[in-house]
């Protein structure tokens, strides 16, 4: 038996040795395959036992095949945008169809070569489709993404182009303080005053149309009670007698809310210097009597040397300011002024709120709210503006307050979002296209004595473009270029992981199906879950080193020459066996 045996054992060898040839031949024939993964012979022995310690009887050997499928290849540059590559673990989810139900079996492949086919398919070398996540008009995933049926085929053929409707515009500005020195405009006013200052911004609709929305800006004096002067040009040292023709002794009142003492205020003019309390000879005088009389009113020389009497307080709508000459002299009118009662504009009215528990407390919905109030140090009376977002047809979008603090920036909050915009909603264009709300981020706005300048605008919008291109980023988003400049996000890749990714089985065209031995599949975001990344315009090409190859080769050949050569003596031996007699 032992000889017999020896010669199967040799012939064990020649089988072993040559399936681990065909394995090296295999990783050889395809050094150049992108995304293959090589395979390497394991030999173990089978033993013949016996029941006597005296006899030996020679066994075989077999071999089992590992495959290195977890081991990464090289990674090398590619000058498409849709080669990808996978830096770490994971496989890209093929199917050998377009068939997104359970009746076509997805395969699982590191061959990233991929390519837009006639239909509009992505597809790699070996032919198999490439399936993603579809993404919803806001980039979101579905919420089955973690099971195979959330995939779908990466198809970019309807997108012959792409129009992007706005929805978010910046703009960074700086507004004039000084206003060239024209005059403040009542709020009353504001509406129908010049602008100041205009910008415009060319949005898009949903129909890819330009539509320019300017933004015009009216300095104002705000939403107090508020008397000025339409004498300009005035300053502290005006005389009251010798410069406007006030008669001496001539009196005016300032009151609030009509209600009298002790919040009246009496002043008379007189032709010297002031000896009394209430007695004025200058617009200086004027202004420090009634700042010194601390009634809730405040008086101050406007940009265009203008006086002007206003209210502090307005978070209450209804308040007023009350002007009025005392007898039969005519110290307002010398003055510029009109004798009367001066209401705090009701912002409830034309400006959407105003109250103190609204929010924004002095703008409507559309416009940011004051963060500083009233009796804050950080509040500015002077810092305020009314702001018109105008369409194409000279429609008024949207009509609002904006205040300044006084080191410049505006005064306001942000939204829950974090954001201090403008915001249009509902816009119309008449034009058959889709009703659009456009966020305007007017955070970067400022008021600094000097020019009115802007700093940037930019939107998101986008005439109509056509694709003119693809791309895949490390991200795995699949994303379309237009000509227009815009992109837009299609798809995203996920990884599928595996347990263990030796143990799945190989088919043809580089690509794997799951088995028992592999576990189930797990579909990762790239780079999260222990996902490796994928790397854009690159290929992973074969891990199989010729090197080692053929040093394993040479050590094939040997063995399997020795094994022949085994064969050859037990041949001989039974041979004189035979000849025995």
């Amino acid at each position: 038996m032992s000889l017999f045996g020896s010669l199967y054992t040799g012939v064990s060898g020649l089988s072993a040795q040559s399936q681990s040839t065909a394995m090296i031949s295999n990783n050889i024939a395809n050094v150049n395959t992108v995304g293959f993964k090589r395979s390497e012979a394991a030999f173990f022995s089978l033993v013949t036992t016996e029941g006597r310690n005296t006899r030996y009887s020679p066994g075989t050997v077999s071999v089992s095949r590992i495959q290195r499928v977890n081991q990464q290849g090289p990674i090398q540059q590619s000058v498409s945008s849709t080669d990808t590559s996978i830096s770490g673990n994971g496989f890209y989810a093929v199917k050998r169809d377009t068939d997104a139900s359970g009746l076509s079996p997805y395969l699982y492949t590191r061959n990233g070569q991929f390519s837009e086919d006639a239909q509009g398919f992505l597809r790699n070398t070996a032919g198999f489709y490439l399936f993603g996540w579809p993404l919803d008009v806001d980039g979101n995933l579905p919420s089955n993404q973690g099971d195979l049926t959330s995939l779908v085929p990466i198809d970019v053929a309807f997108l012959g182009g792409l129009t992007r409707p706005t929805s978010s515009a910046d703009l960074a500005l700086n507004l004039d303080s000084t206003n060239d020195g024209d005059p403040d405009a009542l709020l009353a006013n504001a509406g129908t005053a010049p602008a100041d200052f205009t910008r415009s911004i060319t949005m898009y609709d949903s129909l890819g149309n330009g539509q320019p929305v300017s933004f015009e800006f009216v300095k104002t004096y705000g939403p107090q009670g508020t008397a000025a002067s339409s004498i300009n040009s005035t300053t502290a040292t005006t005389s009251l007698t010798a410069d406007l023709g006030i008669a001496p002794a001539d009196q005016f009142t300032i009151d609030i809310d009509g209600t009298g003492a002790p919040v009246l205020l009496t002043l008379t003019v007189v032709a010297g210097t002031p000896a009394a309390p209430g007695e004025v000879q200058t617009i200086g005088d004027v202004i420090n009597e009634i700042n010194g009389a601390a009634i809730g009113v405040t008086a101050f020389l406007g940009n265009a040397g203008e006086l002007v009497i206003q209210r502090d307080d307005f978070l209450t709508a209804g308040q007023s300011l009350d002007l009025a000459n005392v007898g039969a002299g005519t110290a307002l009118a010398g003055l510029g002024l009109t004798a009367g009662s001066f209401a705090s504009d009701d912002l409830t009215t034309g400006f959407g709120n105003g109250l103190p528990t609204d929010s924004p407390p002095y703008s409507s919905g559309a416009f940011p709210a004051p963060q500083y109030l009233p009796g804050d140090s950080l509040y500015n009376a002077r810092g305020w503006w009314q702001v018109k977002a105008i369409d194409p047809s000279n429609n008024v979008l949207s009509t609002g307050l904006l205040n300044f603090t006084p080191n410049g920036t505006i005064n306001a909050l942000p939204d829950s979002d974090g954001n201090i915009d403008i915001e249009l909603t509902g816009i119309d264009w008449g034009n058959g296209s889709a009703l659009q709300t456009i966020e305007v981020d007017v955070s970067r706005f400022s008021q600094f004595a000097g020019n009115f300048t802007v700093l940037f605008a930019d939107q998101n919008g986008a005439e109509l473009g056509l694709r003119t291109g693809l791309d895949i980023d490390r991200e795995g988003f699949v994303i379309a270029r237009f000509s227009n400049g815009a992109t837009s996000q299609l798809y995203k890749l996920p990884l599928v992981t595996f347990s263990n990714p030796n143990g799945l089985q190989e088919v043809s065209g580089t690509a794997y199906s799951e088995t028992e031995d592999s576990g189930e599949e797990n579909l990762r975001e790239a780079g999260a879950g222990g996902a490796g990344f994928i790397e854009p315009s690159t290929l992973e090409i074969s891990n199989v080193d010729l090197a080692d190859e053929f040093a394993k080769l040479i050590i094939s050949q040997r063995a399997y020459s020795a094994n022949t050569k085994v064969i050859t003596t037990v041949d001989q031996m039974t041979e004189d066996l035979l000849r025995l007699r």
